[in-house]
């Protein structure tokens, strides 16, 4: 088992009695940010020259302090900044935020690995990072304006990105931000131990991450155990999805941005959950601030149009909301009140007939919320107020916090547009316990978020790690690679090798036709002509071999498998160093199809069984339109060989591709194998 080093005590620099700031214009821009948030303690600028800094005299040095600050802005060039550290840690101070780039991310480890070494155990933040914001208790480690406004609680944002962070506080939809932490290049104190600190407050109720690279995937996976004890749910922003992505990921932030696909298993492995935009993190942390994971799939939407049922039917699709229909006694009442001009389906489109009625749509509200759903969405748009009167527009307010306060049920609001809904009827509304949902697309992204959140069930093991050493690559042979796998109890076809044609006819004894030949070390045989099946007799056999010998190393003999669902199954190490399981369509189509799921090892046989089920072609291993179902027990347990010898070989393995496994009635048997492992 994994030791982890204790987490750094963070409390002194993010919740701060004091602070220095050293540096000029971007020390002074700090000084007026703390001023601005109402921080209450001394604030000491430090610097040579100068006689002030936004009014406050200045500290000549370091030594003129009168105390050991909890807490400094560091904003002066990068050598200085690894000097100043080094003073600060001596004297006892609380941490620091390093504000000054031209470490890691521009190519210089050294002086990175200087700076860490300069701040022994004193926490800091940074390189290359903006600082930190904390709304609870008016603290402003922060070097430009911002958008955050005093909160008795709230979510906390924590990322690399600092020009995304200030983007984040200018939202106008109602978020409770408590704390903006930023890790910068992580030299030090990474996202899950920021994430961590943030969890630890009780006035904080959700965490949500913009992550650029994972840092130390040990510290993430304890942080995240953390916040399922402590009842609080974390949102991740994945970015490096594409390869440009990656790229810039990797000049920007010095971390390894990881596999997309990888990144998600693991993301699901510790019981985070993913989203993937902007305004799909800040809705989903509001609907999770506003009640937390939602119980269930059962969502209901109420307006008063066709259109914006059908929108949010649509905007539904391919997500884990379920338009559960009306209980019969609700369905009933409902047709009482709103007359038989209204069909009654979810969604619930109500018409106008009501609208005026503030009764009567309270009424109608109430009913439909004590329906047992999971969620109550009504999607409701406010004129804008400086060329409209939103008088007409009172009922429906009303009317939806009236039916909250007499049921309790769980309810939203739901604006088709982000501005068409401001902060003023947000607020009115969040006071009676209705959470405002921002734009219809990134609102059913947050439902679909909170629902994925209450299913989530975290994996109690840590992943495998497989560190690369850098040593050279080797391929086994196709043979080589199948008895590999055999060893762990992957079943694989009968067969015999050759040396080249002459041999092939003594191979082939004990063998049964009809048999198929491969020419040896040759990648992609099906493309190269190397591969002959279905081979029923010796003549044609010899015939095979004469064509197939000059291609390769050598020969492989096999028995022909039985004919059923090709599948690949693969493992890969990321860059990251996770293991990754990949299950897949296999054979020729492969590529084109590009129907897969991934997991991170080690992999349960649930997992695994998931995975397959969430297949484009899961309903060929069922029986499609007839046929026997594969066998489903013999799959998962070749799947579970396959995952045995990559665990077995973690310290070596760089790739394993069994393509294709084909799953029959039978069983289920590897026809091909490839294997690269590095050298010790």
């Amino acid at each position: 088992m994994t030791v982890l080093a204790p987490a750094p005590d963070l409390s002194r620099l993010l919740r701060p009695s004091s602070v220095a700031v050293l540096g000029g214009g971007w020390a002074e821009n700090v000084v007026v940010q703390l001023r601005k948030a109402g921080f209450p303690g001394p604030i000491w600028p430090v610097h040579p020259r100068r006689e002030a800094i936004a009014g406050i005299p200045c500290l000549r040095a370091l030594a003129d302090l009168p105390a050991a600050p909890d807490a400094v802005f560091v904003g002066v060039n990068r050598e200085a900044t690894v000097e100043v550290v080094a003073a600060l840690s001596a004297m006892g101070a609380g941490g620091a935020v390093c504000f000054a780039s031209g470490f890691r991310e521009a190519g210089d480890d050294a002086l990175q690995a200087r700076l860490v070494e300069a701040a022994g155990p004193m926490p800091i933040l940074g390189p290359n990072c903006y600082g930190l914001l904390n709304a609870l208790d008016g603290v402003a480690l922060w070097p430009d304006q911002h958008g955050l406004v005093p909160v008795d609680s709230g979510v906390a944002l924590i990322g690399q990105s600092s020009n995304v962070a200030i983007n984040l506080t200018m939202q106008r939809r109602g978020l409770p931000i408590a704390y903006v932490l930023m890790a910068g290049n992580q030299a030090q104190t990474g996202l899950a131990a920021l994430a961590a600190a943030a969890l630890r407050d009780p006035r904080v109720t959700a965490v949500g991450l913009h992550v650029e690279g994972f840092g130390d995937l040990r510290a993430f996976e304890a942080m995240a155990a953390e916040a399922r004890a402590l009842g609080k749910p974390v949102v991740v922003l994945k970015a490096g999805r594409s390869e440009a992505a990656q790229a810039a990921t990797l000049s920007h932030t010095a971390s390894l941005a990881g596999g997309p696909a990888v990144a998600s298993a693991f993301l699901r492995r510790t019981g985070c959950t993913e989203v993937r935009g902007l305004g799909a993190l800040l809705e989903t942390l509001k609907l999770l601030h506003h009640g937390g994971p939602l119980g269930g799939p059962d969502v209901v939407s109420v307006s008063c149009s066709g259109g914006e049922a059908s929108l949010m039917a649509d905007a539904a699709e391919g997500t884990q909301i379920r338009w559960a229909p009306f209980p019969d006694a609700t369905a009933s009442r409902l047709r009482d009140i709103l007359g038989p001009l209204v069909t009654v389906a979810n969604p619930l489109d109500h018409h106008t007939f009501i609208w005026g009625d503030t009764p009567r749509m309270t009424e109608t509200f109430a009913t439909v919320m004590d329906g047992g759903f999971d969620l109550s969405a009504f999607v409701l748009d406010l004129p804008r107020p400086d060329r409209c009167d939103r008088a007409a527009w009172r009922c429906a307010v009303e009317a939806i916090l009236a039916a909250k306060a007499r049921t309790g049920a769980r309810a939203a609001v739901v604006a088709s547009l982000p501005e068409a809904i401001d902060e003023g009827p947000t607020a009115e509304f969040e006071r009676g316990g209705v959470a405002v949902l921002h734009g219809m697309e990134d609102a059913v992204a947050a439902i679909d978020a909170a629902i994925r959140a209450g299913r989530l069930r975290a994996e109690p093991t840590p992943a495998l790690l497989g560190p690369a050493k850098g040593g050279e690559a080797r391929t086994l042979s196709e043979a080589e690679a199948k008895a590999a796998l055999a060893a762990h109890s992957l079943p694989v076809p009968a067969s015999a090798t050759a040396p080249d044609a002459g041999g092939i006819g003594a191979a082939a004894r004990g063998l049964r036709f009809p048999l198929a030949l491969k020419a040896l070390g040759v990648a992609h045989k099906t493309e190269a002509g190397a591969v002959a099946l279905n081979l029923n007799d010796e003549t044609a056999l010899r015939e095979a071999a004469d064509r197939l010998a000059p291609l390769g190393t050598g020969l492989l003999l096999e028995e022909m498998a039985p004919k059923g669902v090709e599948l690949l199954v693969g493992v890969t190490r990321d860059a990251t160093g996770l293991l990754a399981l990949t299950l897949g369509a296999g054979g020729v189509l492969t590529e084109m199809l590009r129907d897969s799921a991934t997991l991170v090892l080690p992999a349960g046989r649930d997992a695994i069984d998931g995975a397959l089920r969430s297949l484009r072609l899961a309903p060929l291993l069922d029986g499609y339109r007839g046929a026997p179902p594969a066998n489903r027990e013999a799959l998962l347990d070749a799947v579970e060989a396959v995952a045995r010898y990559a665990e077995a070989e973690a310290a070596h393995l760089l790739e394993l591709d069994v393509n294709p496994l084909i799953a029959s009635p039978s069983g289920a048997v590897a026809v091909d194998a490839l294997i690269r492992l590095e050298e010790p």
